[in-house]
């Protein structure tokens, strides 16, 4: 007997707040199928709020409400019968971050969850990766977000350690150089010292702008981008003034900034660790928040 159940996440980052609506595949004997039906995404950034000025302005206070109406509204159209909202670093680090929440459940009735580094790290890597590694490898799990970034690293099927760093994209753009410059330092040592002894380890990238880097490729899906290759991205998106970023590579003004730092991340951490080669298998936050829920994680 076949059942299919309609689940919803919202996931509201530093750079963007996405809906995503899923399909989920029930057969008797079988492991579920989590299968993506919709995703809406509304470029509200509240990390240029928060990370600036400490707190969330009172014009995307009321952007974010209205993109949560129109959240609801869709996921009834849908027939969602169950969903969660969960919040990261800017709605965590904002002075006003809990009253914008309980404002939000005033206005719509969503109540969103402000979860720590820690608890993001978990969900995202909730998501099933059994597909892409193999038991015997090792691997770095690196999702980078607009306000932080999530390190995962595993070895045999094994969490070995996780830590979250305050060094999102819209952080980046909107710190001071020097500042940039001490925390990417230290996510350098806690990378060399993690992976020290570990011969052969690979990137495990999540995250809008990795996807939109592995899309401009041309990979095949489930194959790798290497060191390479990703350096070479880097410089050529570096070089590029930001009209051009949106005019000849087609990306959205809150995608063309962005994406620079971010790659910059990534090619770090391959750096770092030594690893020759990331995958991309375009799960995150969203996708982790829908299995939580399934299995009664949340």
């Amino acid at each position: 007997m076949l059942e299919i159940k309609k689940y919803a996440a919202i996931d509201i980052g530093s750079n963007a707040i996405r809906l995503l609506i899923a399909n989920i595949i029930i057969e008797k004997d079988k492991e579920p199928q989590f299968k993506k039906s919709s995703l809406v995404r509304v470029p509200i950034r509240l990390g240029a709020d928060t990370f600036v000025s400490g707190s969330i302005s009172a014009e995307n206070k009321d952007r974010m409400i209205d993109a949560m109406k129109a959240f609801k509204l869709l996921m009834k159209i849908n027939g969602v019968e169950k969903y969660k909202a969960c919040a990261t670093s800017a709605m965590r680090e904002a002075i006003n971050g809990k009253k914008i929440a309980d404002n939000v459940y005033t206005e719509t009735g969503i109540e969103i969850d402000i979860i720590d580094g820690k608890k993001e790290a978990a969900i995202i890597f909730s998501t099933d990766l059994n597909e892409l590694t193999e038991n015997d490898n090792s691997y770095m799990y690196v999702d980078v977000g607009g306000g932080s970034t999530e390190f995962t690293l595993f070895s045999k099927g094994e969490i070995i350690t996780s830590k979250s760093f305050k060094m999102g994209t819209v952080r980046l753009l909107n710190n001071k150089k020097s500042e940039n410059k001490i925390i990417f330092k230290e996510v350098q040592k806690w990378i060399q010292k993690n992976t020290k002894n570990i011969k052969k380890i690979s990137l495990i990238g999540s995250g809008g702008n990795i996807n939109r880097v592995f899309k401009m490729s041309g990979r095949s899906v489930g194959k790798p981008i290497s060191y390479i290759y990703l350096n070479a991205q880097y410089q050529f998106l570096k070089k590029m003034s930001f009209k051009e970023r949106i005019s000849e590579l087609s990306l959205n003004p809150d995608r063309a900034d962005v994406i620079v730092p971010a790659t910059k991340i990534y090619l770090s951490a391959m750096k770092w660790s030594g690893a020759r080669a990331i995958y991309v298998p375009k799960v995150g936050l969203a996708d982790g928040i829908i299995k939580s829920l399934y299995f009664n994680k949340l």
